[in-house]
């Protein structure tokens, strides 16, 4: 980092800034120690590796083949540990507590109960478990000084056939913990029109609803996902890229689908280090929030699976801090943009933006404003 660049943040600054994160799977953000412990008490024997150091790194190098789909294996080993009640409170009070310490003010984190019905939970007694599980993950993080609100979305998979039932769900609780709903999985092949009865119904109960499009299959995706679905924002949805012409002399021309997203101000729920790893970029430095973030679309920066790709929201900026010269106030709008796309009332998403978001960067501006004119005064002190 460059230090004499006005507002690039240090680590330390990044860590402390608060932060908003939409996108976070909840199966892919385990403390590996975690994982190990609750194999060993369900009895779940496949995992690759016993050693919560050694799994972690084998979780983090098998989500690194570049393939959505062997991507997408990983979670076989996160969900086996994940069917109990108790397990599920669990890691769900982890997941506050770990995003709390990172500096995230407010998350939406998701995950699909079906997936977590093999040990004769009901979808009702999944729900429940997770929710109570991020309340006291809450109330843990505020004994350690740090606060945080979680809001979860109840994700359906696509090559399924549960998304009415699952829409339904997430109608159910939207005032008890529940934020909105999701669709996930391998996009090829099964396109977000398959559920469009769950659509249609969220739609008639004016519930929330975000869509991944846009991160392994293209623009047709996007496209579903907005005009026939009519998702309120696009899990991932990098590659609107796609619709975006860069010509030689820096000129840029947005195509039909990109200026819409960009004139309706639809939030790209971008996760730039999972993107690596499923090769929807092949760098920080070509990843297109760089661009997307210059043209003002509703940008927003997220962690997907803090396991599989060894993140969180601090290392997620400190990297396009490195990699752009992003600074304070360049966190500042990413942050904003994140609270403004939430999936909770108005005024509070206004209160979180009013009260603890912009206070908190002015803190850190006042504080990095104050070293750097100490630092002068040591310099011109130095030399008269």
């Amino acid at each position: 980092m460059k230090s004499e660049t006005p507002g690039v943040p240090t680590p330390d600054q990044i860590k402390r800034a608060p932060k908003v994160l939409l996108h976070d799977h909840l199966d892919g953000g385990l403390r590996p120690a975690t994982i190990v412990e609750l194999a060993r008490e369900c009895g779940y024997g496949q995992l690759p590796e016993s050693d919560p150091e050694k799994l972690g790194l084998w979780f983090r190098d098998a989500a690194d083949s570049g393939s959505l789909e062997r991507y997408l294996e990983t979670f076989d080993h996160t969900c086996a540990v994940m069917q109990t009640r108790d397990a599920l409170f669990r890691v769900a009070a982890e997941c506050a507590e770990d995003l709390a310490a990172d500096g995230v003010v407010y998350a939406e984190v998701r995950y699909a109960p079906e997936q977590h019905l093999t040990a004769g939970l009901t979808l009702e007694e999944v729900v429940e478990a997770v929710n109570e599980g991020f309340r006291e993950g809450e109330r843990r993080a505020l004994a350690a000084g740090d606060r945080i609100r979680v809001g979860a979305l109840l994700t359906a998979m696509r090559h399924a056939a549960r998304a009415l039932e699952i829409a339904e769900l997430a109608n159910r609780y939207r005032d008890n913990g529940v934020v909105g709903f999701d669709i996930a999985g391998a996009e090829a092949g099964h396109p977000p029109t398959r559920h469009l009865d769950a659509f249609e119904y969220l739609k008639r109960e004016n519930n929330h609803f975000t869509i991944h499009a846009g991160e392994a299959f293209g623009l047709p995706s996007i496209w579903q996902a907005l005009q026939w679905c009519g998702a309120d924002r696009l899990g991932h949805g990098v590659r609107i890229i796609d619709d975006i012409d860069v010509a030689d002399d820096g000129t840029v021309t947005l195509g039909r689908l990109a200026a819409y997203v960009r004139d309706k101000r639809i939030p790209l729920e971008l996760c730039p280090s999972s993107n690596l790893q499923t090769g929807a970029a092949a760098s920080y430095a070509e990843h297109p929030i760089g661009l997307l973030r210059r043209l003002h679309f509703r940008a927003t920066v997220n962690t997907d699976n803090r396991l599989m790709s060894g993140t969180s929201m601090s290392r997620e900026f400190e990297h396009l801090v490195d990699t752009f010269h992003y600074t304070l106030d360049d966190m500042q709008w990413f942050t904003v943009n994140a609270m403004k796309s939430a999936f909770i009332p108005f005024d509070e998403r206004l209160a979180m933006i009013n009260d603890v978001v912009k206070p908190g960067y002015a803190e850190l501006k006042a504080e990095w404003l104050f070293r750097q004119t100490a630092v002068t005064s040591e310099s011109s002190a130095a030399h008269s």
